[in-house]
């Protein structure tokens, strides 16, 4: 089947503020949770599992993008987004009342698949309602919601943790999901006709397995008994070795794994990978970095990621206007080299460091994923023809969501394996600094513990955004505005 919006009974305007407040919802998700997250870690305990709170997110919602926005062709826009803002907010409303970390991170994976219906299918109706000279403007309004939610995601959720219990972290989803359903159900009319399409959800239920278990080796890597670090290790190679076969030979396959093998997308998704491993180390540590061990408040913290999500959408506009001037290669290159820049202060901290000098790197990364991510999307875009275009930029969001999985995987992984070499503070005495118990016994050696393992994790940022900028000088030159034909 297929859907296509019936003209008659379109109400755009309506339609686009529905997509306007289900974007938010998504938005500021992403930002609220890290200010958060310190002071639910320090206590629900189990701050092993830290990074998986963000990761089971990333990874449901990279996993279901493409077989959801697949659905949303055979079943309709409507269903198919009621139904993804119904799993948000069920996963919403559990995040809340989670009692454990375990719980915590099974209902964010709830909330992912959600989002991963939310997000792409809310694209897809824009594409429907509006004629490409009308895009730009639409597309401009989106982003603002992007740069709104980045400005108050960060600071509602430091007041909320300060003022009112952090369950209304996720709360808060519920009335803004339940106005942007209203929304769609009310005024999005579309017509469906037959139209035969696979969809892969074989391949996604194998990538799931494969990431799934690289984060549980990853996690377990560090313990006494590295049995299950192996046994999941091995899960991995099998489950990703079955995904290739699978994504080969599936008739639309969740990664076209055709397109990599071209030199331009390949080392541009490369680079985009990179960069969100960077990114998410920084929205998912420092916030832990600013409450407990610098010893400031959460809405101090949320300005330090104010920062970065700010300087985003202006260097993406700045970009943007300069394509035909400097080229796409040379802004993509430009924006990587401002990550590793942007990194240095967070491996320079300290306890009596400033914020602003934190304020001042997240800035700085945040106007190099702006120019980055804006230049790589529109080099990729015109390094294919039309029949292309739409997988070849999934595959470019598909590499930033697995950049971000894996970077917050990855960089949790470095601070477990530090604390846990570090006998100076034990694992409870940290959780309870981030509890906001500072004159508890053995605060001091907790502190310096924790300070040592998050200096380890912000060189894991450093180093990785140093492999971003490698892999962006291997980009080739492609020219703005030079398109091949539909």
């Amino acid at each position: 089947m297929n859907a296509s919006l019936a003209p008659q009974t379109v109400r755009r305007p309506l339609i686009l503020a529905a997509v306007m407040l289900a974007s938010f919802m998504i938005a500021i998700e992403a930002t609220i949770v890290s200010t958060a997250m310190p002071q639910i870690a320090g206590q629900l305990g189990q701050l092993q599992y830290y990074a998986w709170v963000f990761s089971s997110f990333l990874l449901a919602q990279t996993a279901t993008t493409v077989v959801f926005g697949k659905l949303a062709d055979l079943y309709g826009r409507r269903s198919v987004l009621l139904v993804g803002i119904g799993i948000f907010l069920l996963g919403s409303i559990l995040c809340g009342f989670a009692w454990s970390m375990p719980a915590l991170i099974a209902f964010r994976l709830i909330q992912g698949l959600g989002a991963g219906a939310i997000q792409p299918v809310s694209i897809t109706v824009i594409g429907d309602l509006y004629a490409a000279h009308e895009r730009g403007k639409v597309q401009g309004w989106l982003a603002s919601v992007w740069g709104v939610s980045s400005v108050i995601g960060p600071l509602a959720g430091g007041l909320i943790i300060q003022h009112v219990s952090w369950a209304w972290i996720f709360w808060i989803n519920v009335p803004i999901g339940l106005a942007a359903a209203a929304g769609f159900f009310l005024f999005l009319r579309e017509t469906v006709t037959t139209h035969e399409r696979s969809v892969d959800v074989v391949g996604a239920g194998l990538f799931t397995v494969a990431i799934a278990s690289l984060m549980v080796a990853l996690t377990e890597a560090g313990a006494s008994d590295g049995r299950f670090a192996v046994l999941a290790a091995a899960v991995c190679l099998v489950a990703a070795a079955l995904f290739v076969v699978q994504e080969r030979r599936a008739r639309d396959p969740m990664v076209a794994f055709a397109l990599w093998t071209r030199r331009a997308i390949a080392t541009t998704n490369a680079a985009t990978l990179f960069s969100g491993m960077a990114v998410i180390g920084l929205t998912t540590f420092l916030p832990m970095y600013v409450q407990a061990v610098m010893g400031r408040s959460p809405l101090e913290a949320g300005f330090m990621l104010t920062a970065m999500v700010l300087g985003w959408p202006i260097a993406a506009t700045l970009g943007a206007r300069n394509f035909g001037r400097f080229g796409l290669r040379r802004i993509l290159v430009f924006g990587a080299a401002l990550l590793p820049v942007g990194a240095v202060p967070f491996v320079l901290l300290s306890p009596s460091t400033s914020p602003l000098v934190a304020g001042l790197g997240s800035l700085i990364m945040g106007f190099g994923m702006g120019f980055l991510s804006t230049a790589a999307i529109v080099l990729i875009q015109d390094s294919v023809g039309w029949t292309e275009r739409g997988a070849a930029t999934a595959s470019n969001l598909f590499a930033r969501n697995l950049g971000s999985t894996l970077g917050a995987a990855v960089l949790g992984t470095v601070l477990n394996a530090s604390l846990a070499r570090d006998h100076s503070g034990s694992l409870q005495q940290v959780q309870e600094l981030l509890h906001g118990q500072g004159a508890i016994v053995g605060a001091a050696a907790s502190r310096a513990s924790l300070a040592h393992g998050l200096h380890l994790t912000f060189w894991g940022v450093l180093i990785i955004a140093l492999l971003a900028v490698l892999l962006s000088v291997f980009v080739p030159r492609v020219t703005f505005g030079t398109r091949p034909p539909k």
